[in-house]
């Protein structure tokens, strides 16, 4: 496809004119010490990075590789090849697992059947292993299968690193030989700090409703069952409005794990005043451990990171407030930002931001004009907000920093000047252009 050719204007931003009703500070930002191996800390409405550390690294990810799974059972039920009333057999071999436990699970009979929801509710709650594998079979046919999808699935979400093995997020030494045909016996799911985070970004963006269950406190399995009734526990404790000991207000997902190689990992998520975060851990010391480093992401996100309004829509920027318009019934339309543009700015960073306009040349003649008509909203360019500051900014994926732009577009409806009118200013263009050469030419005799 070819790339339109832009023209671009760029000016700096005071703190007054870039950002509306800021709350000013003299406090320092202080960069947080999170003790994980690796961490990440983004802003989900623009993907702006607001921590990160280590965070390109494949290390295990453990339970939180059932984020893949939910994904492709939620995916599999809109493009309904399943539904949440679905009642599935489970296979020996689950059913054994399901019996392990020194796992996390609920106990699955082969003479019984499930529905995907109760399955799925264990899998996002109590982190049910053989209840995931359950769920693997049925969108697939076999995890193995299943595994081909999730490898083929962060492919196209633009995940770079990763390497997926099985379904539940266990090393393949746990599953008592029954581990994924063409996966080595030891083998676990890999993927890096930013890789999880882009899955997690995925899966509630789009599939909000993942965070309805994630939610839950706590339920039955099998409810009113009396050989199988269960109840289930999250074991994400940080739960907002819950009783847990790491209860953090606006905490509604997402995921926990625990391998011996991963050692203690979460990848959570918080909205609080409309802002929503999503963070990730990975290889804390403890059950505790990463709890506490992911509040201290929160703490840090929260408290020296405001979310204001850059760019108001419908504003003109100093450097380009109107284009021409030579054959309309006004000669020149106001060009003002489509949309506003909110981001999260470090405290004392609020002047270190510079505006663009980009205008696209192929909607210009050659004199830099529009033609008409030109219809209002009408999209000529963009503006583009950019930090100036010594460190790049950095976004969850190349693609989110187009988040940093609005549209810039037509403020009015101009309409094309009748034949008379554009024929009028075509003479008085010719006479003033033979004007000014005149001009030149005599002046150039007594030079």
């Amino acid at each position: 496809m070819e790339v339109p050719r832009m023209k671009k204007w760029t000016s700096i931003l005071s703190g007054s004119a870039l950002i509306l009703a800021l709350t000013t500070t003299t406090a320092e930002a202080q960069t947080p010490d999170v003790e994980a191996e690796a961490s990440i800390l983004v802003d989900v409405e623009t993907g702006k990075i607001l921590y990160d550390e280590d965070i390109d690294t494949l290390l295990p990810m453990a339970s939180m590789a059932k984020m893949m799974t939910e994904y492709l059972v939620n995916e599999a039920i809109e493009e309904g090849n399943l539904s949440w009333d679905e009642e599935v057999s489970v296979s020996e071999e689950v059913a054994d697992l399901s019996h392990n436990e020194s796992l996390s699970n609920v106990y699955l009979r082969t003479d019984e059947t499930y529905t995907i929801e109760e399955l799925y509710e264990a899998m996002a709650i109590e982190s049910a292993n053989g209840a995931t594998v359950a769920l693997a079979e049925a969108v697939a046919g076999s995890e193995e299968a299943f595994v081909d999808m999730m490898n083929d699935k962060a492919a196209e979400l633009g995940i770079e690193d990763y390497e997926f093995v099985n379904s539940s997020g266990l090393n393949n030494s746990s599953m008592d030989g029954n581990h994924p045909e063409g996966t080595d016996a030891d083998a676990e799911n890999m993927m890096s700090a930013r890789g999880t985070a882009q899955l997690a970004y995925h899966l509630i963006q789009d599939y909000p409703e993942v965070l309805d269950v994630a939610s839950t406190e706590e339920t039955i399995f099998m409810e009113g069952s009396e050989m199988d009734e269960l109840p289930m526990t999250n074991w994400n404790h940080m739960l907002g409005g819950s009783d847990f000991s790491h209860a953090y207000e606006g905490v509604d997902g997402i995921k926990t794990g625990n391998t011996d190689a991963a050692g203690f990992a979460f990848t959570g998520t918080v909205e609080q005043d409309d802002t929503r975060l999503l963070s990730v851990v990975m290889r804390t010391d403890s059950i505790d451990a990463r709890f506490e480093e992911t509040a201290t992401l929160y703490d840090y996100g929260f408290d020296t990171f405001t979310t204001e309004e850059v760019i108001s829509e419908g504003e003109q920027h100093d450097e380009v407030p109107v284009l021409p318009v030579p054959d309309g019934q006004e000669q020149d339309v106001p060009v003002v930002t489509g949309s506003a543009l909110s981001f999260p700015i470090l405290e004392g960073e609020e002047d270190m931001y510079s505006t663009s306009v980009t205008v696209a040349e192929d909607q210009l003649d050659e004199d830099g004009a529009l033609s008409a008509p030109v219809e209002a909203g009408e999209e000529v360019g963009y503006v583009t907000v950019t930090y100036e500051g010594e460190d790049d900014e950095m976004y969850l994926t190349d693609e989110m920093e187009t988040n940093a732009a609005v549209p810039l577009v037509a403020g009015d409806d101009v309409e094309q000047a009748n034949w008379f009118v554009r024929s009028m200013r075509g003479i008085g263009g010719f006479f003033s252009g033979l004007w000014d050469q005149t001009t030149e030419t005599v002046s150039g005799w007594f030079s």
